[in-house]
């Protein structure tokens, strides 16, 4: 696998950063090594790029891997040099942000490299939770380099040219890269949650990044604030009918109607990402039906509570939007989504942030219990009118309640409908759940931005306590 550059180290750092911004660290490291006849190799930089700039008014630490330096391979002085920028960075509360063109660990360094990885993987988890990690693979990012996205929170990569792997697909049993690329990018996000999006160049990914910096805060202890320039009651008129489609409904409720949404091509049942809502950060999980499914995956579970953690640890409130009617029901999914829906219902209880649901249209079942409901600890659960919330579809329900007396029925399609309307009207219903205290309130559509809004506003000093332990073990 050849690297493939379109913009070179520095040029993609110097598109990042707003201009004439960028403070190089370590100008002068080169490798140490004289293994092998090292010490004949010119290493300029010891192929990374290392320092700090600015992202419209942010602070950001960044490394640009080069890979025209024995392939961008990391050796030891090239760890330390990324190693040094996390220092930095955790000192002083700001995003790192790492643009990968790697060809792995620098064989001539050995052990020395090998150390150099771990290192930087302790930098890497130390960082967890405390400052935004954000990689772009340009180029290759494969061997034990493919953990260093991993262990960030975001990745994105190129459409072309970026390969990220542990194995290469020519040393997987059965199979090469012309059979299936399991490097690229495609495959990745549609078949992992390791890449939250994939753009066409260089420029795209910048673009993104810059973007989602703007809608992260800068650590843990800060809140990601903007001045808000759109209405607070802004009216949306037939928002309903967007009833199955919790990616516009989110893009319509948003400051400016802008959604950065992540790890979109995986588990299309799910949407996530990130809105403004009067100027604050909200993290946002919703269930997707249009051009998705009506139950809830493994895999979609799997985001959602991966998600809900990262918001969790970044003080970002969670809006959540209902519409599932149960489990996906397939051999494969079986597999894995009961551990599956137990990370996000543990990842939705654990989390202290402000916590808003809004039941959109089907709320049935287990399903709906762990997608934030008020048994699991939502501070506020609103419901549109016709929203349905019970244990299964009322047709479904009467079905099995009254199988005798609609056995007996003359007319069955007239006896199923009249069972069905009173079974909804008792137990199925959005006021019926309200009646219970299970929904806060009903609201229409059109004032669901505002209503939103005027929730999260009310919680903003929200102060939670739990129980004194190390961390939870799910």
């Amino acid at each position: 696998m050849s690297n493939k550059l379109t913009m070179s180290a520095s040029d993609r750092i110097n598109a990042l950063l707003d201009d004439a911004s960028f403070v190089e660290v370590g100008a002068y490291v080169t490798a140490r090594s004289t293994d092998f006849n090292m010490q004949e190799n010119d290493t300029p930089k010891d192929g990374v790029i290392t320092g700090y700039g600015v992202i419209n008014d942010k602070i950001v630490y960044v490394y640009s891997q080069d890979s025209s330096v024995l392939g961008g391979a990391i050796g030891e002085m090239h760890a330390k040099k990324i190693a040094k920028i996390y220092d930095m960075a955790m000192k002083v509360g700001a995003p790192v942000v790492g643009l990968i063109d790697c060809a792995g660990l620098r064989l001539q360094e050995a052990t020395d490299a090998m150390n150099a990885f771990g290192e930087l993987y302790m930098k890497q988890t130390l960082a967890s939770g405390v400052i935004p990690q954000i990689t772009a693979i340009f180029g290759n990012c494969g061997g034990g380099t493919a953990l260093i996205p991993a262990l960030t929170d975001f990745t994105f990569m190129t459409s072309e040219g970026s390969k990220l792997f542990v194995n290469s697909p020519n040393a997987l049993d059965g199979n090469y890269t012309s059979k299936l690329d399991t490097a690229s990018a495609d495959y990745l996000s549609n078949n992992t949650s390791l890449v939250d999006a994939v753009c066409d160049d260089d420029a795209a990914v910048i673009a993104q990044i810059r973007s989602l910096i703007d809608m992260l805060p800068s650590n843990n202890q800060v809140d990601a604030s903007v001045d808000c320039t759109d209405d607070l009651n802004r009216v949306i008129p037939n928002l309903d009918g967007f009833v199955k489609d919790g990616r516009a409904v989110l893009q319509n409720i948003a400051d400016n109607n802008v959604f950065f949404e992540v790890n979109k091509n995986f588990a299309t049942d799910v949407v996530v990402g990130f809105v403004k809502l009067n100027g604050d950060t909200v993290g946002c999980v919703a269930n997707q039906v249009e051009g998705g499914c009506e139950m809830l995956s493994a895999e979609g579970a799997n985001i959602a509570a991966d998600f809900v953690n990262f918001c969790d640890a970044f003080d970002i409130p969670v809006l959540t939007l209902v519409n599932t009617k149960g489990f996906v029901a397939t051999i494969d999914n079986e597999k894995n989504i009961a551990k599956s829906v137990a990370k996000l219902t543990y990842a939705y209880a654990n989390a202290t942030v402000p916590k808003v649901t809004v039941v959109m249209g089907d709320a049935f079942g287990t399903a709906y219990t762990v997608m934030n409901s008020k048994a699991i600890g939502a501070d506020m659960v609103y419901a549109w009118p016709t929203a349905k919330i019970g244990t299964m579809d009322p047709e479904m329900a009467v079905k099995i309640m009254y199988d005798k007396e609609i056995a007996a029925a003359e007319d069955k399609v007239a006896c199923v409908a009249e069972l069905k309307v009173k079974y909804t009207e008792l137990q199925s219903s959005a006021i019926a759940a309200a009646k219970r205290g299970y929904i806060d309130d009903i609201i229409e559509p059109d004032a669901t931005r505002k209503r939103v809004i005027a929730a999260f506003d009310m919680l903003y000093t929200k102060n939670e306590d739990r129980p004194y332990k190390k961390h939870g073990a799910v």
